[in-house]
């Protein structure tokens, strides 16, 4: 690392993910330390996925699964019918 907090990549790692210079790379803390993506391989439409703040709720979303918590349906009809079921009637004076 130098002073500036610049990383050199390797070249043989740029290469197997076609960076080149200039190209956005975006950098996210994980557990194990630190994660670089190269933003370019990223297809724009989906880049809100990888935001640190999505991918926190995608974090703590694996962690209630992993917990038992949530709950599975096993067809649409049934989520809908159980949306109907626990839904608050609608005020009637909004």
């Amino acid at each position: 690392m130098r002073a500036k907090g610049q990383v050199t990549i390797p070249a043989h790692i740029r290469q197997a993910v076609r960076l080149e210079e200039g190209d956005p790379v975006a950098v996210e803390i994980v557990d194990d330390g630190i994660l670089l993506r190269p933003m370019k391989l990223i297809d724009a439409s989906q880049a809100w996925f990888w935001t640190p703040e999505w991918q926190e709720g995608e974090r703590q979303a694996d962690a209630e699964i992993a917990a038992g918590l949530g709950m599975r349906f096993e067809s649409d009809e049934e989520f809908l019918a159980y949306l109907d079921a626990h839904m608050k009637p609608l005020d009637a004076d909004s």
